[in-house]
């Protein structure tokens, strides 16, 4: 099966004027839906999207095409507002029932506490509670929304032992699940945890060997930014940037080992993309991405 190749769907101008090449040519195969990303999106009447989003929506669904992306969830919060859960999770049926999604996907970590309630997903250490905690969460997650059930690895790690713990923490949420438990597979959170944990002494097929990589139905390509928080160089996912060369390098490795891949999907944040340059260099990864799962190099 040759993968798909998709975009993360954003509802900016920018990113309608960025792509519009592509869908124009019929390039784009799959189409990913981030539908809890509106900061009003729990409210009884959020604003309503922009009829070029709506269309497309309609469009790829119907077609089997269009797979959602939650990002608020926080699968592994051991505290538990249970209101709000259930406020989640009925949103989710409405949105599983306007929208014919192909599966649906959550972030690994967790994002909400007593003092916070929207944040970056922050990692836990692997433990009974926490994968009894997660496996919980996706049963609910499964049962709302009906469709097979997907969880993202996380960029962000504490410590090495965030980073070699991640791959069988994963396969331990997905594995009652069967088939239907799969992994969405982020190659740029994966080329964060290298970058800022790599002490030279591993190559990447050695924490890809980690990963469950016979459950990877979606791959994400991405980009980021550095920062500098203690003096030395750490690696961000902040999805408004080019993607880097290592990471089509390690889309190139992981093909071959991913027999069940469906989709790969390119994503830039919308409001990243006012510049024409900006906007060319998102029409140039989704190129790129499409020639290395031809067959093509990565560089």
């Amino acid at each position: 099966m040759v993968p798909r190749i998709g975009l993360s769907l954003m509802v900016e101008d920018d990113f309608r004027e960025a792509t519009l090449p592509l869908f124009a040519d019929g390039l784009v195969d799959a189409l990913e839906w981030s539908f809890d990303s509106p900061t009003d999106w729990l409210e009884d009447e959020p604003r309503p999207l922009p009829d070029w989003v709506e269309a497309l929506l309609a469009h790829y669904g119907a077609q089997g095409r269009l797979y959602a992306h939650g990002v608020h969830h926080s699968l592994l919060s051991a505290h538990d507002d249970g209101l709000l859960r259930r406020r989640r999770l009925v949103k989710l049926r409405s949105e599983c029932a306007r929208h014919r999604h192909r599966h649906l996907t959550e972030h690994f970590g967790f994002m909400t506490t007593p003092s916070f309630a929207r944040s970056a997903p922050l990692p836990v250490p692997m433990s009974k509670t926490a994968i009894d905690i997660g496996r919980e969460r996706l049963v609910e997650l499964a049962e709302a929304s009906g469709v097979p059930i997907g969880v993202e690895n996380l960029a962000f790690a504490f410590c090495r032992r965030d980073v070699d713990e991640q791959g069988a923490f994963l396969e331990a949420l997905l594995e009652p699940f069967g088939k239907d438990g799969f992994l969405l597979l982020d190659l740029h959170n994966l080329w964060c945890q290298l970058a800022n944990f790599d002490d030279g002494l591993r190559a990447p097929d050695e924490i890809l060997s980690t990963y469950p990589l016979h459950r990877v139905r979606e791959v994400h390509l991405s980009g980021g930014s550095w920062s500098s928080p203690d003096g030395r160089l750490f690696r961000r996912d902040t999805h408004d940037g080019p993607v880097p060369d290592e990471v089509f390098e390690l889309l190139a490795r992981v093909l071959p080992r991913c027999p069940e891949l469906e989709a790969v999907i390119v994503e830039r944040l919308g409001d990243t993309l006012s510049e024409e340059t900006e906007r060319e260099g998102l029409r140039r990864d989704f190129e790129r991405a499409r020639l290395v799962v031809a067959g093509g190099s990565p560089r």
